[in-house]
């Protein structure tokens, strides 16, 4: 696999840091030992380094030439609250914690690109290493884009990247435009008249009402979407009761809503609220609590920026081996408030299609440590063709 030869070099040092990591998992904002180790590494590499932007963030400034030009490259650092099931030597060390996303993996690319442009700086401007913490659910990005990453670290362009099970190793994946979905979430709170289970007659059973509300929900996208728009709701969570014998006095209902378009997202949550009201109501119960919140926006990736990312692949793995046009994923990221504040395109690295592989969230993933070196050229690369010394020797002359 062509990879930069010097980052080749120390692929056995990036393992033995990610194995570090993913033994010791810490989730949203919680990410001290991690952000530790992500600043010694830093300032052994000999990079000017800033804390605590979101309470554990991190961000790596580096400088080479003179130019006034400057990106940003960007890996999340959190794990997830789930039992890893692995049985290796790396497993994680904290019960119900693992990464199982491979964030692990992301924030050692960026470091092994890191140490590699602080001993070559082979380029003409700034490189902001931004270390993000608490990305999954908690919205560690727009965390830190609201206490001033771009204010303190100002950027022509920002740029991420997550490794994808299922596509094969030595690939990437990136399209101009939306790459991730929105991710909002929704609560429900119905009340009925608990009862005596062998006595249902003398209730209202809000289980029931609440099974016939979720049903309900599921005809918003198959007849309310235009079928060439993208929408999932999915009702994740039923909470009622607490013995066998009692009909509650109510359910709560819980889950997520996935889109890429405004209108539809608009759409949507109208659709949810006035189901479940009138739902509700018909069965003789009521909605006491209506929650609808916002929490990712979608990730779109500007165009100029998919270009020069593509192109930055394109180089290391050869452009066969990039998919300009992938399907755009229901998943949501929240690299996309980094986006809404700046141009930047957020790209796809495979992480391996084999035998035995999984999907990320899953308690048996694992991160896939032949493509560290890969990953870390990619950000290498990057760097040295958009802030290139001859391009800007050109432009002076």
């Amino acid at each position: 696999m062509p990879v930069i030869n010097r980052i080749a070099s120390f692929h056995k040092d990036m393992t033995a840091w990610r194995h570090d990591i993913h033994s010791h998992p810490e989730t949203a904002f919680e990410e001290v030992r991690t952000a530790d180790i992500v600043a010694e590494k830093l300032k052994s590499f000999g990079i000017e380094t800033h804390r605590g932007l979101a309470k554990t963030g991190v961000v790596g400034i580096l400088k080479a030439g003179t130019s006034g030009r400057a990106i940003g490259l960007r890996a999340d650092m959190d794990a997830l609250d789930v039992h890893e099931t692995n049985e290796f030597a790396h497993k994680s060390t904290i019960p119900g914690k693992m990464h199982a996303c491979g964030h692990d993996g992301h924030t050692v690319m960026l470091l092994g690109a890191a140490k590699y442009l602080a001993e070559t700086k082979n380029f003409d401007g700034t490189v902001y290493f931004i270390f993000q913490p608490a990305e999954e659910n908690e919205g560690g990005g727009r965390v830190m884009v609201e206490e001033g990453l771009f204010d303190k670290f100002p950027v022509e362009g920002v740029y991420g990247m997550h490794n994808i099970p299922g596509i094969p190793v030595g690939r990437f994946a990136v399209r101009p435009g939306p790459m991730m979905a929105a991710y909002d979430i929704f609560e429900v709170v119905v009340k009925g008249v608990g009862a005596h289970g062998a006595m249902p007659h003398h209730g209202v059973d809000p289980v029931v009402v609440g099974s016939h509300i979720v049903t309900a929900l599921q005809s918003i996208v198959a007849r309310n979407v235009d079928p060439m728009d993208t929408a999932v709701v999915s009702t994740t969570q039923i909470h009622a009761g607490d013995t066998w014998n009692v009909i509650p006095q109510e359910c709560v209902l819980r889950g997520t809503v996935r889109t890429f378009k405004k209108p539809v997202q608009d759409m949507i949550e109208k659709k949810i609220e006035k189901i479940a009201r009138n739902v509700a109501a018909g069965f003789g119960a009521e909605v006491t609590k209506w929650r609808y919140e916002r929490r990712y926006p979608a990730t779109v990736n500007s165009e100029q920026e998919t270009e020069f990312a593509a192109q930055a692949a394109a180089a290391l793995v050869g452009k066969e081996n990039v998919n300009r046009n992938p399907t755009p994923a229901m998943g949501s990221e929240d690299f996309a408030w980094m986006l809404l504040k700046k141009p930047g395109c957020y790209i796809w690295i495979g992480n391996g299609d084999g035998e035995g592989s999984c999907m990320v969230h899953n308690p048996g993933y694992d991160f896939n440590d032949d493509i560290l070196p890969i990953g870390a050229s990619y950000w290498a690369t990057l760097v040295e063709q958009q802030l290139a010394r001859q391009a800007v020797r050109q432009a002076a002359e």
